[in-house]
C-alpha cells in the first residue's frame, strides 16, 4: 500500500519503508510512530491520504 503527502506529494511505499529516517521496509503505514513527519515537508502523519 501506499500512501500520499497531501500538502507535499512525497509517496510513503510501505514496501520500501523510510530507510534514511529509520524506518524498515516492510513497516506497515498504520505501524509507523504517531510522531511520524514527511521527510520533505514536516507534515505529520495525518496529511496522509491512501494513494
Amino acid at each position: 500500500m501506499k500512501y500520499i503527502c497531501v500538502a507535499c506529494g512525497f509517496v510513503y511505499d510501505e514496501e520500501a519503508g523510510d530507510p534514511e529516517n529509520g524506518i524498515a521496509p516492510g513497516t506497515k503505514f498504520e505501524d509507523l510512530p504517531d510522531t511520524y513527519t514527511c521527510p520533505w515537508c514536516g507534515s505529520p502523519k495525518d496529511m496522509f491520504e491512501k494513494k
